[in-house]
């Protein structure tokens, strides 16, 4: 449900050359073959689909929504209605006028593939009927949305492309974005044209090429060699170019949220001392350097770091306290009494010791052993403590049913983040994403009158307070987002927030 503001720093410029009216791009793809904005196959064609469409709203810097091909917006009847007023002279790149039954079609076609009860595809966009009721034209320039509850992210859900209405389904439909894709060679080329109606200033970069790799090597290499000017990749050796004198590295933020969650049903997890002290003992600025090749960016809460949504005020419960951690400890009454280096308690009937022993488990991606490395730096953290860490690799179904089954201690886990920024599913009782068995009456609260705001000012005080109590109870330790990178010969955007799947964001408006 979200995601975090990236400056563009330490860029070396004076090494760098403004891009003309020409870029080539490598991107990765083999599973595109055919343009079908509303059904993305892969990750780097959504940054060339973001070229061609555009939607209702947008997502700033600062990630708050703002009006796009949607010049406004008012919410009434206590904010279950909202009323999209279209902007004037908008036309998609065959010339068709963009109208409010465009919008209708486009959300309808998207809601029905979304609920198709036999269908295994929902589509990209699956999210979208939790949000919207129904959705109508009013003549030709507004759109009313009937939403399911008073919800100020409701308008993050209004970011999916919109298409010609009687062409939702077809094969390369015309956008009203600033290029048109002018050749489509699957797994080999996509070329983008400027498009010459589009509603604002013409883009500088007239034309952009995109040539199609199969593997993340392969992608790399012809940014090496020299054979595109920009690439798109999340390989941890993209960190060795942010030294280099002839390369401009941008970090980009994934929706990629990584996490140590605990289980509160496995003792001693289900003792809130003990979870604030690993807490106190584990160093994510170190992992982050250790395992990623500081390809990260440090969050302690779900939300996003540098946004109107990240409450930054909790700083004290985060830091590391060596101190701290061994004084909960031994407040729980874990000591070592027989002096081997590990912690334990004695029996209740005196039948023996309890030992703090404790099982982290992880999965890896393809391609890459990071989390191995996280894991094991994490065992090697907490020994020292008197934790007997064992460290156990599965693959990825595998972590799903232990997950499932609560059958953990410590698990390092990935979440992929929505766009709209609700981390409620992560800490709500029961929730899809609270594998950790948490249950708060308070925060279980706080999430319910998060979705009954309808303003931005409410929405960031439950977001904030949500936070807190995150804070407080600590359920599971956020410790980063995960980065990837754009390098490139020639600087093409100013805007601060690179996302993974808007990756050219800024090219349209970019002038020397």
């Amino acid at each position: 449900m979200l995601m975090l503001c990236l400056l563009l720093c330490d860029i070396p410029l004076s090494f760098a050359s403004n891009v003309d009216n020409y870029l080539t791009v490598g991107i990765q793809s083999t599973k595109t073959t055919l343009i079908k904005p509303l059904e993305p196959k892969e990750r780097d064609i959504m940054s060339v689909y973001g070229l061609v469409y555009e939607s209702l709203v947008t997502i700033d810097d600062n990630y708050l929504p703002q009006p796009y091909l949607a010049s406004g917006w008012e919410e009434s009847n206590n904010g279950k209605t909202w009323t999209f007023t279209l902007r004037e002279n908008v036309f998609f790149s065959d010339g068709t006028p963009l109208t409010a039954n465009d919008v209708v079609a486009t959300a309808e076609y998207i809601i029905a593939r979304a609920t198709e009860e036999n269908s295994t595809d929902k589509g990209y966009y699956v999210n979208l009927p939790y949000f919207i009721s129904s959705i109508t034209a009013e003549g030709t320039n507004k759109v009313v949305v009937k939403a399911k509850r008073r919800y100020y992210g409701l308008l993050y859900a209004m970011t999916f492309p919109v298409l010609p209405a009687d062409r939702v389904a077809a094969e390369n439909p015309p956008g009203t974005g600033p290029y048109t894709i002018s050749m489509f060679d699957p797994g080999n080329l996509i070329l983008l044209d400027a498009n010459k109606l589009w509603w604002q200033q013409q883009p500088q970069v007239q034309e952009i090429r995109f040539d199609c790799f199969s593997t993340p090597k392969e992608v790399m290499e012809s940014y090496e060699y020299a054979r595109v000017d920009t690439i798109f990749t999340r390989d941890l050796a993209a960190a060795q170019h942010k030294s280099g004198t002839n390369s401009i590295t941008i970090d980009t933020r994934t929706n990629q949220l990584e996490t140590l969650v605990m289980n509160f049903s496995s003792s001693p997890l289900d003792d809130p001392n003990i979870r604030k002290a690993i807490r106190y003992i584990v160093d994510p600025d170190k992992l982050a350097a250790q395992a990623y090749n500081g390809m990260v960016q440090r969050t302690d809460t779900p939300m996003i770091p540098g946004t109107w949504l990240y409450n930054d005020n909790l700083t004290g419960y985060f830091k590391r306290d060596e101190a701290e951690a061994r004084r909960l400890l031994e407040e729980s009454g874990w000591t070592d009494t027989d002096g081997d280096g590990v912690l334990d308690k004695p029996k209740a009937d005196g039948s023996g010791l309890y030992r703090m022993h404790i099982r982290i488990f992880y999965y890896e991606e393809p391609d890459n052993d990071v989390r191995a490395s996280a894991a094991n730096a994490i065992a090697d953290m907490l020994t020292p403590f008197g934790f007997e860490c064992a460290v156990v690799a599965l693959n990825m179904n595998d972590m799903k049913e232990k997950l499932k089954a609560g059958a953990y201690d410590l698990a390092l886990v990935s979440y992929a983040m929505d766009v709209c920024p609700d981390p409620t599913f992560l800490v709500y009782k029961s929730n899809t994403g609270n594998f950790m068995r948490y249950n708060s009456g308070e925060m279980n609260d706080l999430c319910d009158r998060l979705r009954e705001q309808s303003t931005q000012a409410g929405y960031q005080e439950y977001v904030y307070k949500i936070q807190e109590k995150f804070a407080q109870d600590c359920p599971f330790i956020c410790l980063y987002y995960r980065q990837g990178a754009v390098l490139t010969r020639k600087m093409y955007t100013t805007v601060r927030d690179i996302r993974e799947l808007e990756l050219m964001r800024g090219i349209e408006t970019f002038h020397n």
